[in-house]
């Protein structure tokens, strides 16, 4: 086959696969690139940075200091009837009233809120209850137009003495796998009813314009806004929390607050107070409150300052994700050089500077479809030309790409030496340990990110220490634990005496790693730890692009469970029969604490029950087993 012809059809071939990617994500197989675009979205809003927001807005936060002054939460009805009262009175163009008004307060309470909302334009939330916490979106045709938008359960409306003075509006938004919001809907359906997002009923109220709404747009006022096929539009946020300006609902009480900061401007009265409102990971910081989300929504809406992502945007995607592989294709199988290199190197820069800076003025353009596109054309035919030319310098990346996909030292060794180590699966014996803590999902709900990856830091450095001293092998930190083998790269006579040692020696290390934490992150963690030994199949597991090594069998599944036994019955360590038998009197376990056994255990997902042995340090009372 020519040159020429060899250069051909690498372009075909790159544009095919783009029009492949193209088309799979817009009819939801490759639904995973979503939350890589989400990921560069937030890239791209950070390094854009921090945008000011329209002056037409004001947030009013009921935060902790107000709580405790009021002495609770949520504030009673004539405390909030107070709050919007003092609103009110400085004349503001809409109240909204981010709070869900579902309950029934005192009497005297109710009117007085009623009657305070009769005093502005409000605007209150409602809320929509889906059957799952995720809806898919019909990418079909059809010809109801509302056909995209999910069907709610029901509306959780507010009381009807609080819905006759003021409208209501929707406040769901719509959040990816992590949490951070991404669009807001401008339309809730039921199976009998429509109703306008919080948001957009707020935007109509502060125009006084009635929003016209069509697939793929929205017309409010003067503007014309692009929305999505589901009748949602992005959230772009502005920056850090109170990027909007926000005053504090203690200054609007006591009279600090500057009126010129509320008259005729739209202000978003909500909840801020610590564990009682709504808080969301955004680009800009972890912990955003809902209350700014959603004013963030509103200002998108009466400023027009929408993000484009409607059709016309999605049609450049498709060019995109066609073309730039194409290009990237032609310029790597045209010049086997570095020129070609070089060449595709520029056009990628380019791509990315224009995505970045069409972003920046309000144009998302999709960077995941893309990269998914040129990704593999690129490191296809680079790869090729690397081969071609330089193998030394492929064998270098190939080595390089073997290490990366394993951690274990001796497993990279054996690796370096063989390239073709356990390419076929081995049957053998082999010592399984899994560690792991207990209570640690919960302490996570309570705890900062970078708290929590500290503490993670410090468990797997530990496990790393003991097992390395033991000459064992850590196959993959799972978490908040660990699976240990004693067998690999070569199983070893002393691999059971050497497994029952690292055993003791994690369940001692972590027990002082614990009384060392403070006593707020102690209380709430423990450990549990399970041991056996017995047949696996060592073997490599995974897809063309990432291989890892891994034991599977009967006795890592008992090992695992073993952990659960360890924990029900309040000791630190369960371990099965069979590894006591192997390790012999030198096991460690006999020396170094409190043996408590046999015992016939049921494990769960296993007909029978195994024998185990239960054993904690010396140090260490056992706990009474859980009920």
């Amino acid at each position: 086959m020519s040159r020429r012809l060899q250069s051909l059809l690498a372009v075909l071939l790159a544009g095919l696969w783009g029009a492949s990617i193209y088309f799979g994500h817009a009819y939801g197989y490759l639904a995973f690139l979503d939350q890589f675009e989400a990921n560069l979205a937030d890239l791209r809003t950070t390094v854009r940075g921090v945008k000011a927001p329209p002056d037409s807005l004001t947030i009013v936060e009921i935060d902790d200091a107000l709580a405790r002054q009021v002495g609770s939460y949520p504030l009673p009805r004539r405390e909030l009837a107070r709050l919007v009262r003092a609103v009110a009175k400085l004349k503001p163009s809409v109240i909204a009233v981010d709070i869900l008004l579902l309950d029934k307060g005192s009497d005297e309470g109710d009117e007085a809120l009623a009657a305070a909302l009769d005093a502005s334009p409000a605007v209150i939330a409602a809320a929509a209850v889906f059957s799952e916490s995720r809806q898919s979106v019909d990418v079909k045709r059809s010809d109801d137009p509302l056909a995209h938008l999910p069907i709610a359960e029901r509306f959780l409306l507010p009381q009807q003495r609080f819905s006759d003075h003021a409208q209501i509006g929707i406040v769901n938004l719509n959040t990816d796998r992590t949490g951070t919001p991404r669009s807001v809907p401008l339309l809730f359906r039921t199976s009998g009813s429509v109703e306008l997002s919080f948001p957009l009923r707020v935007a109509a109220v502060a125009t006084g314009h009635r929003p016209t709404i069509e697939p793929g747009r929205l017309t409010l006022g003067g503007f014309s806004l692009l929305t999505d096929s589901d009748y949602a539009i992005p959230i772009a946020f502005h920056g850090p929390r109170r990027t909007i300006r926000t005053i504090a609902a203690g200054a609007l009480l006591d009279g600090t607050a500057d009126p010129r900061a509320i008259a005729n401007r739209i202000v978003v009265l909500g909840a801020t107070v610590t564990g009682g409102g709504d808080f969301f990971s955004t680009p800009f910081e972890p912990v955003m409150p809902g209350l700014e989300v959603v004013s963030t929504a509103i200002a998108h809406l009466v400023s027009g300052d929408v993000a484009l992502r409607g059709r016309p945007v999605r049609i450049i995607d498709g060019v995109l994700t066609v073309v730039l592989p194409m290009m990237l294709a032609g310029m790597l199988a045209w010049r086997r050089s570095l020129a070609g290199l070089l060449a595709a190197a520029v056009i990628v820069l380019a791509w990315v500077v224009a995505t970045s800076v069409a972003f920046s003025s309000g144009i998302w353009l999709n960077a995941a479809l893309p990269i998914a596109a040129m990704a593999p054309p690129t490191i296809l035919f680079g790869a090729f030309q690397l081969w071609s030319g330089r193998r030394q310098a492929q064998y270098f990346a190939k080595r390089s790409r073997l290490l990366e996909s394993f951690q274990a030292p001796n497993i990279q060794q054996s690796l370096i030496r063989n390239p073709d180590f356990l390419a076929e699966p081995v049957h053998q014996d082999a010592a399984i340990i899994f560690i792991d803590l207990s209570g640690f999902t919960s302490l996570s709900e309570g705890s900062g990110g970078a708290e929590i990856r500290a503490l993670l830091k410090e468990f797997h450095a530990l496990i790393d220490q003991e097992v390395a001293s033991c000459r064992g092998t850590i196959m993959t930190f799972l978490g908040d634990g660990a699976m240990i083998l004693f067998g690999l790269p070569e199983p070893d006579s002393d691999d059971p005496v050497r497994a029952t040692d690292c055993a003791a020696k994690l369940c001692a290390a972590t027990e002082r790693w614990l009384a060392s934490l403070p006593e707020a992150i102690a209380s709430n963690l423990g450990f549990k730890v399970g041991a056996q030994f017995g047949p696996v199949v060592a073997s490599r597991l995974g897809g063309k692009s990432y291989h890892h090594i891994t034991a599977t069998g009967d006795t890592v599944n008992v090992s695992s469970r073993l952990m659960e036994v360890a924990a029900g019955r309040g000791y630190q360590l369960a371990v099965g029969e069979e590894l006591l038998q192997a390790a012999g009197p030198d096991c460690a376990l006999l020396k170094t604490g409190s043996l408590s056994g046999p015992h016939e255990c049921p494990i769960r997902g296993r007909t029978a029950p195994i024998t185990a042995w239960l054993w904690t340090c010396r140090s260490v009372t056992p706990k009474p087993p859980a009920e």
